[in-house]
């Protein structure tokens, strides 16, 4: 049986559903509005998630796992930069926190220090605001990069991986906030 009460808890732990900014945007409409949309409610799904932690965001899930709240907003400005800097717009911008003798450092680098939640966070921003300026100016969804990994891609298929990338991290960010403090939510 199912507690209806747990779920409407659920739902409304981190923002009442009034308020929700991830269920403002269109349901309808063009590809690139809904793609957008739905790209900027995954971004703002791991802000709220994060929401309130400070230090507390560096908490590692369980060991041996580096996986960490922080961890996860490093490991996604490094992939905001990639796509959009790199592959897009095709600028030498090497990774923010990870390196080839560090490969995981968006992680492991993940400290309870205020500086580096203060530049995680700078940075994380500063990737999407590029990315939605380059998103706002590209003529068109196919407008098209060079990957090493991939080869040829399309605006239209980084901005479906973008938000793959958000839903499965924030998967993550469920756990990982229930596990600090008991906070559940959408």
């Amino acid at each position: 049986m199912v507690c209806v009460t747990s779920l409407t808890r659920r739902a409304e732990m981190f923002v009442p559903a009034e308020r929700d900014p991830r269920t403002l945007g269109p349901a309808t409409g063009g590809e690139r509005a809904l793609l957008v949309d739905f790209l900027a409610a995954q971004r703002a799904t791991l802000e709220l998630k994060c929401a309130g932690l400070d230090t507390r965001l560096s908490q590692r899930s369980v060991a041996p796992s580096t996986l960490s709240l922080l961890g996860l907003v490093r490991h996604l400005a490094d992939v905001e930069r990639r796509w959009f800097r790199q592959v897009l717009a095709g600028r030498d911008a090497p990774p923010r926190f990870s390196s080839p003798p560090d490969p995981d450092g968006d992680f492991t680098g993940a400290v309870p220090d205020p500086d580096v939640v203060s530049r995680a966070w700078e940075a994380w921003r500063e990737e999407i605001a590029f990315a939605e300026a380059f998103v706002a100016d590209a003529p068109r969804l196919d407008v098209e990069g060079h990957d090493s990994w991939r080869g040829a891609v399309s605006l239209r298929w980084v901005l479906i991986h973008m938000i793959e990338e958000y839903a499965r991290h924030n998967g993550h960010a469920d756990l990982l906030r229930e596990r600090i403090d008991g906070a559940i939510g959408v």
